[in-house]
């Protein structure tokens, strides 16, 4: 990729290679606990093309590598998504494991159990009660690991007063555990602490609820699993190039064994509403167009105030390129593939993001804005290479 000159802005802020009439590059990353490796290999990729967000969205584990890449300058953004992925895979499985399935699928289902019975170093560890025998509002009553370890790993490891600066815009996704409404943090409203990105990543009955002011809060993925839909919904008239990266996918096999099924169930659950939101805000960006060009046929002056306002905003509509990654699961990945933190397969999954993301890099004429009026253009490399 021929990249213009870069353009430093503060000690903080840097801006990079971005196609003509583009006002914003935007990193949108979905939840999906250890596969969320494969979210640091896509952003290696862009960091190596010179292609840096100015806002970065996420939930759950999205949340997490979100909010290690905002809150750091961009020279020490690779070293500290390593440095935290390194240290939540430190834990060795199998001192050797021999070529084939088979091999994988045991070492895999040896790592996912001592996940569930010794957490992950840096991120959880198992509740010294357990929930079965606590008593009602005991605080080891509502879930079987305590994040106390994530709040240390997030303090050492992401500056959260270069989140608060507002350098590249962060937000996260979480749900309220009262009244099930969905919310994002975002710094553009609020002050960011660790607190919010951990309210983001509370799955229960997993992790217990983030208390936040007088409310409590559990992850987003609950109701959504891909925060694209909070930055589609900004009324701006910003042109973005989006690059939206999921970690389950909804197309998948048949299944042929329960544990197929378990793990076919889980991918269609948290694919969540990606293409949804897409076709939405699509249908949407249409009705606009269409009601603008039939305001602009009215003589202006039968057009109240409000018309003309109408008018005027509409005519400044932005437009949206949506690159879509997907994580291809393995042959011998399971259900548990979400809470397999072995080493090993964080760096298959890494590697997996890297060279998705320089594949899609390579489509230069997806590397674009829309023509005005186009509204939103979505591109997925994955399923462009099925169709050839």
């Amino acid at each position: 990729m021929n990249a213009p000159p870069s353009v430093s802005l503060s000690e903080s802020r840097y801006l990079g290679w971005r196609p003509e009439r583009c006002d914003r590059i935007a990193l949108v990353l979905q939840g999906g606990g250890a596969l969320g490796a494969y979210q640091a290999g896509v952003y290696q990729a862009l960091h190596e093309a010179d292609i840096e967000p100015d806002w970065v969205s996420g939930v759950s584990i999205g949340a997490i590598n979100s909010a290690l890449i905002a809150g750091n300058p961009r020279e020490r953004r690779l070293e500290r998504l390593r440095a935290f992925w390194d240290r939540i895979t430190d834990r060795k499985v199998w001192w050797f494991t021999p070529e084939g399935d088979i091999y994988r699928q045991a070492r895999n289902a040896t790592s996912s159990f001592f996940t569930t019975m010794l957490g992950q170093p840096g991120f959880f560890e198992p509740r010294r009660t357990s929930p079965l025998f606590a008593t009602a509002s005991a605080s080891d009553a509502t879930s079987y690991y305590d994040t106390s370890p994530l709040r240390e790993t997030l303090l050492e490891l992401v500056d959260f007063d270069l989140i608060n600066r507002k350098a590249v815009r962060f937000s996260v996704g979480a749900v309220n555990a009262a009244s099930g409404n969905f919310v994002y943090f975002d710094n553009a409203q609020e002050t960011i602490g660790p607190e919010h990105v951990m309210a983001s990543g509370a799955l229960p009955p997993a992790f217990p609820t983030v208390q936040i002011g007088t409310e409590h809060y559990w992850d987003g993925g609950i109701v959504s699993n891909t925060p694209l839909q909070h930055l589609l919904a900004q009324d701006d008239t910003l042109n973005s190039l989006i690059f939206q990266v999921d970690l389950f996918s909804a197309r998948g096999a048949l299944p042929r064994t329960l544990q197929d099924v378990m793990g076919r169930q889980k991918d269609i659950t948290y694919s969540s509403r990606t293409r949804l939101t897409t076709d939405l805000f699509a249908l949407i960006q249409n009705w606009k167009k269409k009601t603008h060009q039939a305001l602009t046929k009215v003589p202006d002056g039968s057009l109240s105030e409000e018309d003309r306002k109408l008018r005027d905003e509409l005519a400044l509509m932005p437009e949206h390129t949506i690159l879509q990654m997907i994580y291809q699961q393995k042959s011998y990945e399971g259900q548990a593939k979400d809470y397999e933190f072995s080493r090993t397969s964080m760096q298959e999954h890494w590697k997996s993001g890297y060279e998705d993301t320089k594949q899609t890099l390579t489509r230069k004429d997806w590397l674009t804005i829309p023509p005005d009026g186009a509204g939103i253009v979505a591109h997925d490399v994955h399923r462009d290479f099925e169709r050839r």
